[in-house]
């Protein structure tokens, strides 16, 4: 984790904003299981799991015209159907991801997600492990004209909270397209991950802070 520098105050975020999978709970095998249902559709070499975890950041809205071309709303129906028979059986919190949001809730922050996964999917995940009840609001693909990275989808996850987008909200992911959204929201890019950043991932787009799991955060947020 970042170390606390001496010489600069930190404010305590009035809210945090967090993506869902491979943040929150751990979906990678539900989501390549899907797409190589989609790609082996229509004749598509499989991915391996490593390659799903490399490719998967954009909204099926955004990526999949571009991997399908004119299949893409067969390979996305394809995707959701399986996707909807495998994803709450095989759903697994990410460790320490319901300790720190019962912490973080406890502590007056507002929370919300903002997720490239589907909203109806999102949201039925997020009641099935009794999350919901943390968020005021959560946000996913379809539920906004743009997904994420654009900051429309951050100003939804704080409608209702009298809080707008700016330094005083973070934006907590694991991948490169959370930072992208938080950086084009104003808001201050948090990185949620085992893996401390590699030289020159995050060029474009750099964390203010890296945690390597959940917990860290919580204990974090609550020493400012």
């Amino acid at each position: 984790m970042n170390a606390y520098p001496d010489n600069r105050r930190i404010d305590r975020p009035r809210a945090i904003i967090f993506d869902w999978d491979n943040t929150l709970v751990d979906s990678w095998t539900i989501l390549h299981d899907a797409i190589n249902v989609a790609l082996d559709a229509f004749g598509l070499a499989p991915w391996t799991l490593e390659q799903t975890r490399k490719r998967v950041r954009n909204s099926l809205r955004d990526s999949f015209p571009s991997l399908f071309g004119e299949h893409a709303k067969e390979a996305e129906k394809l995707f959701y159907d399986r996707f909807a028979e495998i994803h709450l059986d095989a759903l697994r919190p990410c460790p320490g991801a319901g300790r720190m949001l019962e912490d973080l809730d406890e502590a007056g922050l507002y929370l919300g997600v903002v997720s490239n996964k589907k909203g109806d999917f999102l949201r039925r995940e997020a009641a099935h492990l009794g999350w919901d009840r943390y968020f005021g609001q959560i946000i996913g693909a379809f539920d906004g004209s743009r997904d994420k990275p654009a900051f429309e989808p951050v100003d939804m996850a704080l409608a209702g909270s009298g809080i707008s987008r700016g330094q005083q909200v973070w934006f907590a992911g694991d991948a490169d397209i959370d930072l992208e959204c938080a950086a084009n929201a104003g808001c201050v890019p948090v990185l949620v991950r085992e893996q401390p950043p590699g030289s020159g991932e995050f060029d474009a787009f750099p964390p203010t802070w890296h945690f390597r799991e959940c917990q860290e955060l919580s204990k974090f947020i609550r020493r400012l």
